[in-house]
């Protein structure tokens, strides 16, 4: 958060007085028309402040498995506001003395989807993802905890003499870290159940043999030949 100083000088404070005093005497002419034209600020260089912001970021890495104090005291401002993943706080002083004495340790530090906001020429902040394999702290009791996890984070840096100080961060673990989703493999669909085999029509019976007139005396019908119709 940048703060802004109202100074008073005496010599203004005079000159303030001398106007009370002197009221009633006319305006002063305006010196100079260009008196009041607002400065613009230069367009920040995103592209540059992104790459830089990155390598910094990435870096971690390296410092933390080179026991690279000096690097921290370089990056971190002297007032950084730290909040650590329990809640508390911490300070340059006492993170140097963590990464020199080897008090923080992992097998792979990895900064995943880190982006940069660039808030003007001289401000920005990174925030992303972090996964920490073989993570190991040891605390000021001696006691070492496994650190191991996924955390999110935020950085704020501010651009100081020229140089980009880490001025704020904030980080916290992931309780429940997102599984690679996976796409159930779609179900056969079922076989199609054969259609029940028609069913052949009944045999048509054959029609009876006429009985004869008793008038007359007939010859013996001869009993019709029995038709199948063949099953369909």
């Amino acid at each position: 958060m940048k703060r802004f100083l109202l100074v008073v000088t005496p010599s203004l404070v005079a000159a303030l007085f001398a106007g009370a005093q002197f009221g009633c005497a006319g305006p002063q002419p305006t010196t100079s028309s260009n008196t009041n034209m607002a400065i613009s600020a230069p367009t920040p260089d995103k592209a540059a402040i992104e790459t830089e912001l990155l390598r910094i970021e990435n870096d971690f890495a390296r410092v933390l498995k080179e026991h690279d104090g000096e690097a921290i005291r370089r990056l971190e401002a002297d007032d950084i506001v730290e909040i650590i993943p329990d809640g508390s706080t911490s300070t340059k002083t006492q993170d140097i003395t963590d990464i020199q004495a080897g008090n923080l340790s992992a097998d792979s530090w990895e900064v995943a989807e880190a982006k940069v906001t660039v808030l003007d020429n001289d401000a920005a902040f990174v925030s992303g993802r972090t996964v920490v394999k073989g993570g190991k702290a040891k605390g000021s009791d001696g006691k070492t905890i496994d650190i191991s996890g996924e955390y999110r984070f935020v950085d704020t840096f501010a651009r100081r003499d020229g140089q980009w100080k880490l001025v704020a961060t904030a980080i916290v673990k992931i309780q429940q870290p997102a599984k690679a989703s996976t796409k159930p493999s779609p179900s056969p669909s079922p076989s199609m159940k054969a259609s029940p085999g028609a069913k052949a029509s009944p045999t048509t019976k054959p029609s009876p043999a006429m009985k004869p007139s008793p008038a007359i005396k007939a010859t013996p019908a001869s009993s019709p030949a029995k038709t199948k119709t063949p099953s369909q």
